[in-house]
Formats: structure tokens, sequence, C-alpha cells
């Protein structure tokens, strides 16, 4: 099979045919120059996409996630060669933006100025936004040019200054606990109990294309789904099937779940 065919296979729309392909570049990039290499930031969803792709491709091993710190949502996807056992830390920087007058803005704040400069997404990581400003992971290539550039967001002034990983300071997501018990790990019921949703609103939203499980989009309701699983519903957010429990004297299953608010 062909590059061409390989990738026609493999994709399931024409952008995720182009992020596939620079996946490929990447990783012949790194085999053949025997240097390392790293796609753009990769959200959670072309993640999934990128290694169900090196699986394809027999190269499983071959990549690793970093997004700067460990539980990072956008990652970059990074090809080492032989002589390296893990990334060196130069794949990824950070800066801090404080607002001058100290006062507080939204991710979508910071993101929106960030997107006016003209960088493109897979050049920003995480934006994890802080008491009086924020801080953003980044291409090391695009540092230079925000510590400079980057001067205002929304209607706060800006002070940005290069950040070390070390003093990254991650701040705990917010998460609901939710305890139920389900008939069964039909995806159609996690979600239900996840989001609070009634078993038709859930399998209307599965079957319309709105619910991803592990950040790859599933529109089968009977989907059986297992603990660790991350699942997505576009317009309600995120939540994780934490634990199952043994079922009751009734046969259902208890279920804890936490839902990211």
């Amino acid at each position: 099979m062909d590059r061409r065919e390989l990738l026609d296979r493999a994709a399931h729309s024409p952008e995720e045919r182009l992020l596939l392909s620079r996946v490929w570049d990447k990783c012949e990039q790194c085999r053949t120059r025997n240097i390392p290499t790293a796609t753009g930031f990769l959200s959670p969803a072309e993640q999934a996409a990128a290694q169900g792709f090196l699986v394809l491709l027999g190269a499983r091993e071959s990549g690793i996630f970093w997004g700067g710190y460990d539980g990072a949502e956008r990652r970059r996807l990074v090809f080492l060669p032989e002589w390296m056992a893990e990334p060196d830390g130069t794949e990824v920087a950070a800066v801090r933006a404080a607002c001058r007058s100290g006062g507080d803005l939204t991710h979508r704040d910071f993101l929106g100025s960030l997107m006016a400069l003209g960088l493109t997404r897979e050049k920003i990581g995480d934006i994890l936004v802080e008491s009086g400003g924020c801080q953003v992971l980044v291409d090391p290539l695009s540092l230079d040019f925000l510590t400079q550039s980057w001067d205002s967001a929304g209607r706060e002034r800006l002070t940005v200054t290069p950040l070390p990983l070390e003093e990254l300071t991650v701040p705990q997501a917010a998460v609901k606990e939710v305890r139920d018990t389900v008939s069964s790990l039909r995806l159609d019921n996690v979600l239900a109990s996840g989001f609070g949703l009634s078993r038709g609103k859930a399998v209307e939203a599965v079957e319309k294309g709105a619910v991803q499980v592990n950040y790859t989009v599933c529109q089968k309701p009977d989907k059986p789904v297992s603990a660790g699983d991350v699942i997505t519903c576009r317009g309600l957010g995120k939540c994780v099937l934490d634990t199952v429990g043994s079922p009751t004297k009734k046969n259902r299953l208890p279920v804890v779940i936490r839902r990211f608010i």
C-alpha cells in the first residue's frame, strides 16, 4: 500500500489527512536524518488520530506526546532518534502574561489575542488562566515574538515574560463526582449518568456525532466503555469513568464518574 492509499484509509476527513501526512513527515524526518522532530501542538482528538496512525504504520512506540507538564491537554508529538532516551526539554517553552491592572481575563480573551497576533493554533499549547493573568505553553520558536509583541488581551495591557517550565503552577481542575448505578456499561448509559441526561437525550447526542470516547467520535450508543475512558459531549464538556463496582443484588453496576465543570 503506497502513501496515498494509506492516508486515504486512515483519515476520516481532509483535515485529518493533512494532519496524518504531517505526522508521517516528522516520523520519517527523524528516522532518515537521525534528529529529534516534533509536530505542532495537537488537540486530544488529533493526538488520538495520530496515535492510531502510528499503530497502522507499525511505529506505535516511536513518538512521545509532551505538552510541557504532566497532564497537559494540548501536546506535541515528539519523535526521538535512537541516541535520545527522552525529550530534552527544548520542545516546549512557556510565558507568563500578567495584566498590568491586576484584572482577570478568560481563556477566550487570551486565546483570541494570541490568534490576533497571527499565531496558528498549533503554535499554542495549554493556556493556564490564573488570578491576574495566565501561563501559556508555546512552541519555543514563538517565544521571542511573544515577549516582544504580545502586549494586550481584551481591555487589559499585558506584561509578558519567559517562564521556566519548572516554575509552572498548574491549577487543579474543578470536578464534580457523580455516583450512580447503570444497567450496563453502554456508552449511552454512562453518558446519561455523567451529564444528568435522559437515556433518550444521550442516545440522540451519540447518534448525531456529538459524543467522543477517548477523543474519537462514536455514533454507537451501545458501545461498551470501561474504567478510565474519557467521554466528551459537545456543549456539555468532559467526564471520566473512574471506577466500576461489583453488580448489586438487582444486577446493576455502581459507577463513579468525574465530571469536569
